[in-house]
C-alpha cells in the first residue's frame, strides 16, 4: 500500500483529472452492464448469471462489424442488436423453462450458457487476445484539464453512457412501455389480471437488459483486449455494483457503477496490490451501513 502516493495524487489537480476521467470510463462500462443485470431483476426477479458472456459476445460482435464497416458507431449498435437478439431467444427457449425452478437449476442453465459462449468464441474468433485498435475519428490530441490529461474516446464514451442512462430513465419513467414494466415489476399478477402480456414483457426487458451489455461490449471495444471468458471478470464487478446501489434499482445501479469506477481508478494508486479488494471493502461498509444498497428498498417481514 501506498498511501503517500494517494494523498499526494488527492492533492494534485491534474491527477485528480486524470484518475476521475479514468473512473468515470470505467464507471459508464459497469453501470451499462449492472443496468441490464438489475433491470432484469426487478422485473423478472431472476439473476442473470450469463449477462458477463452477454458482455463479451457484444465484445467480438462489434469486432466483426468494425472490420466490414470500419464504422465504430455501427459496430457498436451492432453489438447491442445482435447481443438483444440472443437475449430474446436465451429468455424464450431457456430461461422461461426455469423461471419457477430453484435457484441452482436457473444458475446451470446461466453457466451452462457461458462455456457455450466462451467455447463459440474460441471456434469463431479464435482463442488468442485481440483488439479493435482506437478508431481513427479519437485519434486526436487529448484535453488538457489543470494538467490533467482526458483521452477524447474517454470524453466520447461518458457522453454515450450518460446518454443511455437518460434515455433509460425516460423510458422507465416517462412512456407507457415504462409503466407497465414498472408495474410487472411491482405485482406481475394484476398487471397479468390487467390484460397486458407479461410473457412478452418478460421477453422484451430481458433482450433489453442482453442489448445494454452488448452496447457496453461494443463500446469498450478501443480501449480493453478480448478473449474468451472476458465477461467474468465484468460480471462480479456488476454484481457488486447491483448489491451496492441496490438490486432492481437502475438509478442505484448507476451510483454504485460511479463509485466503484472510482474506488478502482484513485485505489490503483493508493493500494495497487488490493484493488479488487477494495471493492469487496466498500461493499462490505454499504452493506453494513445499508444492507438494502445506497438506493435499494428495504424489505418488510
Amino acid at each position: 500500500m501506498d498511501f503517500l502516493a494517494l494523498i499526494e495524487c488527492l492533492t494534485s489537480v491534474s491527477c485528480i483529472v486524470t484518475q476521475t476521467s479514468t473512473g468515470l470510463i470505467v464507471g459508464a462500462l459497469l453501470f451499462l452492464v449492472a443496468a441490464g443485470l438489475t433491470l432484469i431483476f426487478g422485473v423478472l426477479r431472476v439473476i442473470n448469471f450469463s449477462h458477463g458472456a452477454f458482455y463479451m459476445l457484444g465484445a467480438y460482435i462489434a469486432l466483426s462489424a468494425y472490420r466490414l464497416t470500419d464504422s465504430y458507431v455501427l459496430a457498436t449498435l451492432a453489438a447491442g442488436l445482435g447481443v438483444g437478439l440472443f437475449g430474446l431467444v436465451f429468455e424464450r427457449f431457456f430461461m422461461r423453462r426455469v423461471y419457477n425452478a430453484d435457484v441452482l437449476m436457473q444458475l446451470l442453465v446461466c453457466y451452462a450458457f457461458i462455456l457455450i459462449l466462451d467455447d463459440a468464441v474460441k471456434i469463431i474468433w479464435g482463442p488468442e487476445f485481440q483488439s479493435m485498435g482506437m478508431p481513427e475519428a479519437f485519434q486526436s490530441a487529448p484535453i488538457i484539464i489543470g494538467g490533467g490529461i482526458i483521452p477524447v474516446f474517454y470524453v466520447y464514451l461518458i457522453a454515450a453512457a450518460g446518454l443511455i442512462a437518460f434515455v433509460l430513465w425516460y423510458i422507465l419513467s416517462k412512456t407507457r412501455i415504462g409503466k407497465i414494466v414498472r408495474a410487472a415489476a411491482h405485482n406481475p399478477t394484476m398487471t397479468s389480471a390487467l390484460g397486458l402480456n407479461t410473457s412478452l414483457i418478460y421477453a422484451g426487458v430481458f433482450a433489453f437488459g442482453g442489448l445494454l451489455a452488448g452496447m457496453a461490449g461494443g463500446l469498450a471495444g478501443p480501449v480493453r483486449s478480448m478473449s474468451p471468458g472476458m465477461g467474468f471478470s465484468i460480471l462480479i464487478e456488476s454484481f457488486i455494483v447491483t448489491v451496492i446501489g441496490g438490486m432492481g434499482s437502475v438509478s442505484g445501479a448507476l451510483v454504485g457503477a460511479l463509485l466503484i469506477g472510482l474506488v478502482r481508478s484513485f485505489g490503483s494508486i493508493g493500494f495497487p496490490l488490493f484493488v479488487e479488494g477494495t471493492m469487496f471493502v466498500a461493499m462490505a461498509l454499504i452493506l453494513i451501513l445499508k444492507p438494502s444498497g445506497l438506493l435499494g428498498k428495504e424489505t418488510r417481514t
